[in-house]
């Protein structure tokens, strides 16, 4: 078993110092939130899987274990994780993906990050272990706190092992590529998530619409002589590029923002390039938009924008400011676990 008490006395000695941590593993979402402050505390080497039970379809393993590997080990038993988290080169670990809350192209269809955790192992503020839900899918009851951890970046405590739900991996899939607008997309995306289909993905840019058909191959063949269009032969790789983030709108080098909302909101007035994921509820825009225009937009159908990665971190935060009711809920939460403020400061929001 590996041994926490060094790295639980570390950060009692930085609480009663009132001295901030920066939490890191893999290092692969470094980009994400708001500034990087703090003394380094790398847990990078919590890692390995702790419990693997196909047939329950579970799994534990400690935090800092790269996602890959988690796959490869689910590959083996036909098994996956279902909200598909980006692995950023290798670099991504486990309490990375629950920490960020990022979940790649099947997210809408079958579920996101917290839909899929099942149990928690911490150490919070006070350097104390806490051990959250269980290891076991009929476990949760009352009040889930392990789901609390979930985009909390780090701010609540340090994740030291988590326990998944895992799913079996479709015996089939198909890629259809279709031809048309932004409106015609949304629309086309809206009806056919009020279908019984077995969509798995689905990606708009510039006039081309993606759609990935995942399930049972006498599903996926009825939905695919259905729905028309072109089938694209060795299309896993441009679904790898999504989820990776990896495409040329992704990788050019200028702000990205990263706006949910409701699938039936209209398409988003952009200064630049636009890619549409998840139906219709994902919107990314690549260049210098008017942020405070933009979020307000969002607000007002019912969604929130962030600016996910820029050349600079702006000072009220990449993050839509919270309610003044929420922000109450989420100042308690971490003078719960963390009373001293110590881990991960300004990372979510600058008030903490």
């Amino acid at each position: 078993m590996f041994d926490l008490q060094p790295l639980e006395e570390r950060i009692r000695t930085a609480a009663a110092a009132r001295r901030p941590l920066r939490i890191r593993a893999g290092g692969s979402k470094d980009f994400y939130g708001g500034p990087l402050a703090g003394e380094l505390l790398e847990v990078g080497a919590l890692s390995g899987v702790t419990l693997c039970e196909p047939t329950e379809l579970v799994l534990s393993a400690r935090a800092g274990t790269p996602v890959a590997e988690l796959e490869r080990v689910l590959a083996a038993h036909g098994q996956m994780l279902a909200f598909e988290p980006p692995q950023f080169a290798g670099r991504a670990t486990l309490g990375g993906a629950v920490a960020s809350g990022l979940s790649g192209p099947r997210r809408v269809y079958c579920g996101a990050v917290r839909d899929f955790v099942l149990g928690v192992e911490v150490i919070d503020g006070r350097g104390e272990r806490l051990s959250f839900g269980g290891k076991v899918i009929k476990n949760v009851a009352g009040f889930d706190v392990s789901r609390l951890m979930v985009g909390s970046l780090g701010t609540l405590g340090v994740l030291t092992e988590v326990t998944l739900k895992t799913v079996p991996r479709p015996r089939a899939e198909c890629t259809l590529r279709f031809e048309m607008d932004q409106p015609k997309a949304l629309e086309s995306m809206r009806l056919w998530a009020t279908r019984p289909l077995p969509l798995s993905a689905t990606e708009w840019e510039d006039g081309v619409l993606h759609v990935r058909l995942s399930g049972a191959e006498a599903a996926v063949r009825a939905a695919r002589q259905d729905l028309g269009g072109e089938i694209v032969d060795g299309a896993h790789n441009r679904w790898e590029s999504v989820r990776e983030q990896q495409l040329p709108f992704f990788t050019a080098a200028r702000e990205l923002w990263r706006v949910s909302l409701p699938v039936d909101s209209p398409p988003l007035p952009a200064a630049g390039p636009t890619l549409i994921e998840w139906g219709g509820s994902l919107r990314w825009l690549s260049g210098p938009q008017d942020g405070n225009a933009l979020r307000t937009l969002a607000g007002r159908l019912g969604g929130h924008a962030t600016l996910y990665r820029a050349p600079s971190k702006p000072p009220s935060g990449p993050f839509q400011p919270l309610s003044s009711a929420m922000l109450s809920v989420h100042k308690r939460l971490k003078a719960v676990f963390d009373p001293h403020g110590i881990f991960n400061r300004g990372r979510l929001y600058p008030d903490f």
